[in-house]
């Protein structure tokens, strides 16, 4: 039997992405930001309303940094979502992390974290459907640690995954298929 449930923001797993940029001063924003996924193959696109700091800097800026948060700074990750950039100015600093400005967008990378997304500001939608920072794709960068070769090992990522059900933190690591190919047992 199933059963209704009432949450709007019900599908699992949602990412855990630390979206950077600098403040007018130079200084690093980061927020936490589960509503981003891809819009398309050098495309990135997140659910996030204007009355955040970090949408104002990317606005004016015209870049930003999508870094994918592992459980090794899930302290960090969960602090840049509770503390708004509006309030506390110093909260980067706070956090005790490090970054490096993008030789590609005019924005930071997060060092600590393993998988960096570094985007050009496309556009603002705000519309009865929604609002998003759209973002194009000027290069991806990856720690050495999380490698295999040419490829991110994701069991090497240990990236962390929101549940919106009881709002906790999982660990992605377990490799259990193959995508386009598992299927293929069942094809006639």
């Amino acid at each position: 039997m199933r059963k209704i449930i009432k949450n709007t923001e019900a599908i699992f797993p949602m990412p855990v992405l630390m979206i950077a940029t600098y403040n007018e001063d130079g200084s690093v924003d980061v927020m936490n930001a589960a509503w981003g996924t891809m819009l398309s193959k050098d495309q990135v696109i997140l659910n996030l309303t204007e009355t955040h700091k970090t949408v104002k800097n990317i606005k004016k800026r015209k870049a930003f940094t999508v870094s994918i948060a592992d459980s090794n700074h899930v302290v960090e990750a969960d602090y840049f979502g509770i503390v708004s950039g509006n309030n506390t100015p110093n909260k980067f600093e706070n956090s005790g992390l490090t970054a490096t400005k993008s030789e590609n967008v005019d924005a930071p990378i997060i060092n600590e974290f393993p998988i960096c997304f570094e985007c050009e500001f496309i556009e603002y939608q705000d519309d009865e459907y929604g609002c998003g920072v759209i973002g194009k794709i000027a290069n991806i960068t990856a720690d050495e640690k999380v490698m295999n070769g040419d490829n991110i090992d994701i069991s090497k990522v240990n990236a962390i995954a929101f549940d919106p059900y009881t709002h906790g933190y999982y660990k992605v690591t377990e490799r259990v298929g193959e995508a386009f190919k598992d299927g293929l047992k069942l094809k006639r």
